[in-house]
């Protein structure tokens, strides 16, 4: 797995590519969460456009991903879900708990429109 982290404003994107799962890089997105939630960089967009598959591990990555940003206050969006990482999700019902759009643009509009209110 591999992580790029990139800014928008106050928005961090992490570009997501390869394969979230249990092994080597396990953790990996958990601490890059939290080394930005220590910066107080709380609204995050994760682009899942590279990810090629998701086992267990990763799903509670990003489930834990998701409980520590918003308990901090934050938000973490997914966007450019794959069919196979979109059906992944729904299957295990956490596309109701993730916000999740198609572009880019739309969830950083999403994001700044939230931290408006």
């Amino acid at each position: 797995m591999d992580l790029q982290e990139r800014s928008a404003g106050t928005v961090t994107l992490i570009d997501v590519s390869g394969r979230l799962q249990a092994g080597d890089d396990s953790g990996r997105l958990k601490d890059k969460i939290n080394s930005l939630i220590l910066q107080s960089r709380k609204q995050i967009v994760l682009n899942l456009a590279g990810v090629a598959y998701i086992d267990s591990t990763g799903l509670g990555e990003l489930a834990a991903a998701h409980a520590t940003v918003a308990r901090q206050g934050g938000r973490i969006v997914l966007v450019n879900l794959t069919a196979r990482v979109q059906d992944l999700l729904a299957i295990c019902r956490l596309l109701t708990v993730f916000d999740t759009f198609d572009t880019e643009a739309e969830a950083l509009k999403s994001l700044s429109s939230a931290s408006e209110v």
